[in-house]
């Protein structure tokens, strides 16, 4: 036994038990040469990958200046033989057209011709640019027998242009040529599978770097994952709890948030309420007072008429007093509780609001609004936002003009209130423009949203969709 372990944990055929390995992965985990053996190690796989890269690169790219010198050669092969051909058509038909294509073939076989030169100079191809040297001395001896023809040919000299013709000197020096193409492209082909076995044998050594460095890391890695099997296990039950507790916390914030929904529902109830309250007070308490000082002071108008004559201007002037203060009232009352909109619903209601924030600013105010069918609450809500934008607009707009629509979006009731004032920036409201604030939370509280779209200078459009009643 060792380590006074039972022998069921001994094997020895197996290898250490599984309590020495995890020893020794922790021993060489906390090891000071962990960390520069493992830099060690990538460092050595991006040198041999770096390195193969380099050596493979290299060869491609001559392999494919070689494709290329090759597709040099296909193409003087066939300039050669347009040549040719077009100097037959030429003395055959006669027709100036075949010239054209003969001389840009003669044009485009000097250009490659030195372009391959080149290519062989800087590749430092000696055998090669021997053979293509050899090559131009033909195609020069074969482009002069062709001119030769032409011009006996033009000038009238067809018996000996046929003559040279049926001599075949020009078939001659096209075998010639076709020779030694064919010698260059052997020459190509040669060089381009050397170059293939060089590529061949570079991705075989990368292939065997790669492996071995594959390898080691497969044994580091499998050091790493028995460690890092233990820190997931951690993480696991970490993510299990923060869950959870990530859990109760959404529950706790949507019972404080149906909460707040509540509250805010109830306390628009309740201000409403004291709102018809104070309305019904003052129309019962300070209506009949207001009324029936008015009807004294009408009492009072002849008597005073016959004796006090030179206290008539004060007599008018106090029943205007009492009419301004009785028109007040109904103001007053008008905007604690909106007779209007209970009698005659809520487009005359708005419009009526819109009519009387018209005179009592000046601003002209554009209006289209619909009848839809909304609840009660959801009327009131609207019609709340819109007095409470004529408010902010009033305080601090400096608007020119301002319009009110109310039309259907999307089987919603869609609230606009727009003006092209001063404007504000959103990002910047904060919790301080409580009357904004106090719309969200009424409009939330109706199923609804409200979107306030406004920046420094380009206005601002308050926006609302509510539930419309079925």
């Amino acid at each position: 036994m060792l380590n006074g372990a039972p022998p069921a944990e001994v094997d020895n055929s197996a290898g250490p038990p599984p309590g020495r390995w995890a020893q020794a992965i922790e021993r060489l985990r906390r090891s000071p040469v962990a960390f520069p053996l493992a830099v060690l190690v990538a460092g050595a796989m991006l040198a041999i990958s770096e390195l193969g890269y380099r050596q493979s690169s290299g060869q491609l790219d001559s392999l494919v200046r070689m494709g290329r010198d090759r597709l040099e050669l296909t193409k003087i092969s066939r300039s050669i033989t347009d040549a040719e051909t077009n100097q037959r058509g030429y003395l055959l038909t006669g027709r100036a057209d075949h010239l054209g294509p003969y001389r840009q073939a003669r044009d485009e076989l000097e250009q490659r011709q030195q372009t391959l030169e080149a290519n062989y100079l800087r590749r430092g191809r000696q055998a090669s640019l021997a053979e293509l040297r050899k090559l131009r001395t033909l195609i020069d001896d074969k482009f002069v027998e062709m001119q030769l023809v032409i011009d006996l040919h033009d000038q009238g000299r067809h018996e000996a242009a046929l003559s040279m013709l049926q001599f075949d000197r020009g078939g001659e020096l096209m075998r010639g040529i076709r020779s030694q193409i064919d010698t260059l492209l052997e020459s190509e082909n040669q060089a381009i599978g050397a170059g293939i076995a060089s590529v061949f044998d570079t991705l075989m050594l990368n292939r065997i770097g790669v492996a071995s460095m594959s390898a080691i890391s497969l044994l580091v890695l499998g050091m790493y994952l028995r460690q890092r099997r233990t820190n997931d296990l951690q993480q696991d039950e970490q993510q299990r709890l923060i869950q959870a507790e990530r859990d109760r916390l959404e529950a706790q914030v949507q019972l404080r948030t149906q909460e707040l929904t509540e509250l805010t529902r109830h306390l628009e109830t309740a201000r409403e309420d004291e709102r018809a309250r104070l309305a019904r007070e003052l129309h019962d308490e300070l209506g009949a007072l207001l009324t029936a000082a008015k009807l004294d002071v009408a009492r009072m108008r002849p008597k005073m008429q016959q004796d006090l004559p030179d206290q008539m201007p004060r007599l008018a002037h106090l029943v205007e007093t009492l009419n301004s203060g009785i028109a007040l009232k109904r103001r007053i009352i008008e905007d604690l509780r909106p007779s209007t909109l209970s009698n005659l619903g809520l487009k005359a209601a708005l419009e009526i609001l819109c009519n009387e924030f018209a005179d009592r600013s000046g601003l002209p105010v554009a209006v289209a609004i619909e009848a839809l069918p909304l609840s009660p609450s959801a009327e009131l809500t609207a019609f709340r936002l819109v007095q409470e934008s004529f408010t902010n607009i009033g305080k601090y707009a400096n608007a020119r003009q301002v319009s009110v629509s109310l039309d259907i979006e999307d089987s919603w009731a869609h609230l606009v209130v727009r003006d092209d004032g001063d404007g504000f920036d959103t990002r910047r409201m904060g919790l301080k423009k409580h009357g904004l604030v106090g719309m969200r939370y009424r409009v939330e509280a109706e199923q609804g949203r409200l979107v306030v779209d406004s920046a420094p200078g380009r206005g601002t459009a308050v926006q609302a969709w509510l539930p419309m009643t079925l």
